[in-house]
């Protein structure tokens, strides 16, 4: 197998590939116990306009449904700790989550 054709293989993955925004999620509980209400709102940080919907849901079972569906990485130390500190501090961020415009709409997180 040749380099250029190697090369050009790559070439087309990478036309074919999304580009992916950066944000980060905001989650915020309302209420207490079985009975709360969560939150999730992505936001991007390049800021080209696109307005944020945030996503409900009612109870923790909900909530790790929802974030599981988006995609977080709960192997992940940060993301471990802002459940910590929803339960703790009642709000906190997941940050570094990159997704296309595509899987935003897809998952609801922002207005079509």
């Amino acid at each position: 197998m040749s380099v250029h054709s190697s090369g050009s293989g790559l070439a087309a993955r990478l036309v074919l590939e999304k580009p992916k925004a950066h944000g980060f999620l905001h989650i915020a509980r309302h209420g207490g116990g079985p009975s709360a209400i969560y939150v999730v709102t992505y936001h991007r940080l390049d800021l080209d306009g696109v307005q944020p919907k945030p996503a409900l849901a009612e109870g923790a079972h909900a909530l790790i449904e929802l974030l599981e569906r988006i995609g977080v990485d709960f192997r992940l130390k940060e993301v471990r700790g802002a459940l910590e500190d929803i339960l703790r501090l009642g709000s906190a961020n997941i940050p570094d989550l990159w997704l296309s415009d595509e899987e935003m709409l897809e998952k609801g997180l922002v207005e079509g």
